[in-house]
């Protein structure tokens, strides 16, 4: 577009005395260039010639152009004379429309996707809701020690090194790995060096780096049945055949047809999501014999261990491990806070490399300052004294449900044994549905989950998932309540429905 000049002077609004006049001046001409009045290419008047026009100092004239000219409405230089840019800020963030209402992307190809990206579904997160009974998953965050979190951490950043400001090893900050690997040796029983420590995300990444490494498509994964559903995320998206194996009053079943061929076992034996069930150290000895006969390597995730009411603590399995099967993972997301996006991965020493090299070109490594100020969490005893404390905490409202629900919900609402974590699982009478029943519960302010949400082929009995650590003695004894009323109405609807008997 050739340049165009112009010798007639600016008409502008007029001066507002309580703006500075270079303030005035630049806000003055760059609505006319907005307003198509002073067109791209356009030559302005001289700044002599504007000081003059509007009794201005010279300075204030150039001073309006500069702020102009950085901002990109303005271009030019000195001799040249000054030009309206001939593409405006404004159009840079524009959205080219083919037609009002019309998409952008409307009658252009979209791009072809991996048969990864097609197998992928979303995992929904936390939702930010008032917590209420019985919503599961989820520690008391109102109980966590927020205060005391943030000193740690503004001391740490007041003396903070240029070596944690660049980043550290793909495996992570080397003290807290140290501090990991001592904390999981003395409550686990996990036998690892801190070279073997992976600090990770969370749960999530520590499944799909193995899947990333163990996992091809096609190959056979054994999970639990019901199940931890973000696992079975994971495996999907590697293009895995899920093998769902059922559980009995010891965790999973050693079936031979449903283990057949597997490549990786994925299990929950601390504390079994979302039943509940420790296996004993009788049936983790057969799974490690099985696993080395067989040639496959287990996953061992350490749900909600960190917490236990009653019995005696059974081994880790991979502290059982002779043979180097079994790599070990948990997240700091509910001891602590979920946001805390911190977890672990304890892998044998001949995946090392290949875990590091992984991590090394996907996340990098985990945030280093809130591995730095977990690091400190820990080794100051603060993370001790908070599992002690919500230990008891949890301990004292998982005795609350137990006496509500003997009270309230006998013949209605069976709750499994209960020995750690967050939740608890219950087995629903009279032949009513999980979800209806669920259904009828939302609507008395209760939340409950039910099982067959988990599982990958029906159960023989209908269950709830019920969380008491979120919620206090007030709140459980409404619940409580308020569950017992919705079974109650369940129970009265299905029965007057013809061809339906709830059994009594």
């Amino acid at each position: 577009m050739p340049k165009k000049s112009t010798s007639y002077e600016l008409a502008l609004p007029h001066p507002n005395p309580d703006v500075p006049a270079y303030q005035w001046l630049y806000e003055a001409v760059r609505s006319e260039i907005l307003a198509g009045r002073l067109r791209p290419g356009t030559r302005l008047p001289a700044t002599r010639d504007l000081a003059r026009q509007y009794g201005l100092a010279r300075g204030t004239i150039v001073n309006a152009f500069d702020q102009l000219a950085s901002e990109g409405y303005v271009e030019g230089s000195v001799g040249s004379g000054t030009y309206v840019s001939r593409v405006l800020p404004e159009r840079l963030l524009e959205v080219v429309s083919t037609q009002a209402g019309t998409p952008a992307m409307h009658g252009k190809r979209q791009p072809k996707v991996s048969h990864y990206a097609l197998r992928t579904q979303l995992f929904p997160g936390y939702e930010t809701r008032p917590t209420r009974a019985f919503r599961a998953n989820l520690p008391a965050l109102d109980l966590f020690p927020a205060t005391l979190w943030a000193q740690v951490a503004a001391r740490r950043l007041r003396r903070v090194s240029m070596s944690l400001l660049l980043g550290c090893d793909p495996m992570g900050y080397t003290p807290l790995r140290q501090a990991v690997a001592a904390y999981l040796g003395s409550s686990r029983g996990v036998n690892c060096a801190p070279e073997q420590v992976a600090i990770v995300s969370g749960v999530q990444e520590a499944l799909d780096l193995t899947a990333r490494l163990l996992v091809n498509p096609g190959d056979r994964v054994c999970m639990e049945n019901p199940g931890y559903p973000g696992a079975a995320a994971v495996f999907k998206a590697a293009g895995a055949k899920i093998s769902a194996v059922s559980l009995d009053e010891e965790g999973m079943r050693l079936e031979t047809t449903a283990l057949r061929g597997a490549k990786l076992v994925y299990v929950t034996p601390g504390h079994q999501f979302p039943m509940g069930i420790t296996m004993g150290l009788a049936r983790r000895l057969q799974l490690l014999d099985w696993a080395a006969r067989s040639g496959a390597v287990i996953l061992e995730d350490d749900y909600d261990s960190e917490y236990r009411y009653s019995g005696r603590p059974v081994p880790a399995l991979q502290g059982l491990d002779q043979r180097g099967l079994v790599l070990f993972t948990g997240s700091f997301s509910k001891v602590l806070f979920p946001s805390l996006r911190l977890g672990y991965l304890v892998v044998p020493p001949g995946l090392v490399d290949r875990v590091s090299a992984t991590i090394s070109i996907t996340a990098r490594h985990a945030p280093l300052l809130e591995q730095a100020v977990l690091c400190d969490f820990i080794t100051e005893g603060h993370f001790g004294r908070h599992l002690r404390r919500m230990r008891q905490v949890y301990a004292e409202r998982l005795s609350t449900l137990l006496d509500c629900a003997r009270e309230r919900l006998a013949g209605l609402l069976e709750i499994t044994g209960v020995e750690a974590g967050l939740q608890t699982a219950s087995w629903i009478h009279n032949g009513l549905e999980g979800e209806s029943v669920a259904a009828a519960a939302a609507g008395r302010g209760v939340e409950v989950t039910p099982l067959s949400r988990y599982c990958h082929r029906p159960l023989a009995r209908e269950g709830l998932q019920l969380g008491f650590a979120a919620i206090d003695s007030k709140e459980i004894r409404r619940g409580v309540r308020d569950l017992s009323m919705a079974l109650e109405s369940e129970l009265e609807r299905v029965s007057r429905i013809p061809g339906q008997t709830a059994h009594r």
